[in-house]
Parts: C-alpha cells; sequence; structure tokens
C-alpha cells in the first residue's frame, strides 16, 4: 500500500506501520522479516521494547534497501537528560546512521519537557533524524514545545480506537500540521461487536481489518502488531475493500460515552 502523509521536511510517512511492543529477541526478528516480506516498509520500535537489535538486523537482512523503509524509535523519559547518548545507542542497535523519527515516549517531568525537546531538535540538526515528535503528549504540552522552540512536533503517537475516537482532539492536532499516530486500536476494540462484525461481514473481511481501515478513513497512521504471519499479511490488506460513509459513521459512535 503506497498510501501515505507528508510530515513538514517532506518525509513520506507511510500510513500504515509495524508495531514491534512485546516482541523480543527471535520472534522481534522474524515478524518484521515478515512484515518487510508483506510489504511493510514502516516499523515501529523503541528503546523501552528492548528490540532495537533484532529490529536493525531483520532490516538489513530483508534486503529492501534502507532508503525505502520508515523506522521510528522512541526516547524514554528517564533518558532525557542524556538524550543524544540514548539515541546514539539506538542507532547503533539499529544498525543505521539515522532514524526517520524519534519521538519522545511520554512526557518528560514539566520542567524537562523544552530542554528535552530542544535535545530532539539538535539530533535532528545533526543529521541522526530526520524528524521528531512526540508520544502520549495533549495539545497542550506540544504548544509549549513549539512556542519555546518555534518548531512544533511533526507527529503525536496516542493510544486511538473506535471507543476513543475523539473528533474535537483530533482536529486539535490537525490544527498545528500535528500527524497523529494511533497506537493499540486492536487491543482497546471489542472485535466481537456487532457493529463491526456486520460491516465485516458484508465486505467479506475481518472486525480487525474493519477497524484498521476505519483508521485510515481518518488519515489516522496505524501501527498494528502480530506474531502471526497470517495476521501481519491481514493487516496489511486493506485496499481490497472501502468502508462506506454509513460504515464510518457506525463506528465512530462506538466511542464510549459516560
Amino acid at each position: 500500500m503506497a498510501r501515505t502523509v507528508n510530515l513538514p521536511g517532506g518525509t513520506e510517512l507511510p500510513l500504515i506501520g509495524f508495531g514491534t511492543w512485546q516482541l523480543r529477541d527471535t520472534t522481534a526478528y522474524e515478524t518484521v522479516r515478515a512484515a518487510l516480506e508483506i510489504g511493510y516498509r514502516h516499523i515501529d520500535t523503541a528503546t523501552l521494547y528492548k528490540n532495537e537489535s533484532e529490529v536493525g538486523g531483520a532490516v538489513k537482512d530483508s534486503g529492501v534497501d534502507r532508503e525505502q523503509i520508515f523506522i521510528t524509535t522512541k526516547l524514554r523519559p528517564q533518558d532525557a537528560r542524556h538524550a543524544r547518548r540514548a539515541l546514539e545507542s539506538s542507532l547503533r542497535q539499529l544498525g543505521t546512521g539515522y532514524v526517520d523519527l524519534w519521538l519522545i515516549h511520554w512526557p518528560t517531568d514539566r520542567d524537562a519537557l523544552v530542554p528535552t525537546w530542544q535535545e530532539l531538535l539538535s539530533a535532528k540538526e545533526a543529521g541522526l533524524t530526520r524528524n521528531v515528535g512526540v508520544s502520549n503528549y495533549s495539545p497542550a504540552e506540544i504548544d509549549l514545545l513549539t512556542d519555546a522552540t518555534g518548531q512544533r512536533p511533526a507527529v503525536n503517537q496516542i493510544p486511538w480506537s473506535p471507543a476513543q475516537h475523539d473528533p474535537a482532539l483530533l482536529d486539535e492536532h490537525r490544527r498545528r500540521g500535528v500527524v497523529v499516530e494511533g497506537y493499540s486500536g486492536l487491543k482497546n476494540t471489542d472485535l466481537n461487536d456487532p457493529v463491526l462484525t456486520e460491516i465485516a461481514q458484508r465486505h467479506a473481511v475481518t472486525p480487525a481489518q474493519v477497524v484498521l481501515r476505519w483508521h485510515l478513513e481518518h488519515d489516522i497512521v496505524i501501527l498494528p502488531r502480530s506474531s502471526r504471519r497470517e495476521r501481519i499479511a491481514a493487516n496489511f490488506d486493506l485496499d481490497g475493500f472501502a468502508l462506506t460513509p454509513e460504515d464510518v459513521t457506525a463506528i465512530d459512535a462506538l466511542t464510549r460515552t459516560g
């Protein structure tokens, strides 16, 4: 799937990424290899996941040109005081001279928010990362970074699912020019919900595929994760059907109330 979103620096970010949280050792290596063979060109990892070396090995052994693969890793807040050293360690583990996106995994203490962001911007200036962003930040925290430095995060990676759908929050990001990456979209969804099963049956796909396609209809980057090759393939195979506007509205309405 060639569908991408342009980041501020001109980098094309594939809307379908492969998430690697909780994938370790041989499983991490084999699943990333499988994802790249299937056609994924966006791999999401983090220092916290402790699988960067396996991800890097899979990328290297895949035979796919490094320039064709968008790699994201993330800085742990506790590493904020030595952020550059943490990124250099990630690059060694990944076996690459740069990452395409480096995120702060969670907000740091308030007094460290801006200094940490400045460290990310410095790493970008040095060519160690092509884009910088955040994860689990509020619009107010994003504004704090932007106001202090004049440079906004390219991406905010936050939990997103039909149950957590928040059009107002999405609009807050769009108005700021910040791309939303949704994580745990399947984990936080009841895939047996009658609304999803009915739509899936009508389109001859799985409820998981319906949920992932729904994210794409809202231009939200998805990061599905699986250790099973057939599911990795199914999560990528989202072009063979289209949700109707009524389908999208019905899924939007699954948002939790109260």
